[in-house]
């Protein structure tokens, strides 16, 4: 079983590229639509208990942000796999200017996972990294984890 966990500031395309790539596949663990961290923990018992694929589609900009899921996963066996979503705070600001009603976050919000964001490293326990970028045509590009300061 796989569990995936994004890591990037609001607005980098983490819920898009869910939909792109794991929506027929994995169950969505996303703070923003299950609202308390109460029932994110029910899902993500739940998915673990049914060996469920599942991506957990937050900002999760720090490492013990992270650890929860990670520990939780290892523990149950899971393959886990992190996907790093290269962006501009400034490129962010403005695909989130574009949202409407609740989907739209204030841009400090964005500045403050920012400055919060430490970069995930395979020593956290995931099996798999991948950088995530946007290009010029505005289509994901997924590249080759790569070890560096």
């Amino acid at each position: 079983m796989e569990a995936v966990v994004f890591v990037g500031i609001q607005g980098a395309g983490k819920s898009t590229f869910y939909r792109d790539r794991f929506f027929a596949t994995h169950m969505r663990i996303n703070l923003d639509m299950l609202k308390t961290r109460h029932r994110e923990r029910l899902f993500l018992a739940c998915y673990l208990d049914a060996l469920q694929p599942f991506v957990v589609d937050n900002t999760n900009a720090t490492k013990g942000e992270r650890q929860v899921y990670l520990d939780a996963a290892r523990e149950r066996n899971f393959r886990v796999v992190g996907y790093y979503f290269q962006s501009r705070v400034d490129d962010c600001i403005k695909r989130n200017a574009a949202r409407s009603g609740k989907a739209q976050v204030p841009d400090r919000a964005i500045q403050g996972t920012a400055a919060r964001m430490e970069m995930p490293e395979r020593s956290e326990g995931f099996d798999e990294l991948w950088y995530v970028r946007i290009d010029e045509r505005g289509q994901f590009v997924v590249e080759a984890w790569r070890d560096e300061v």
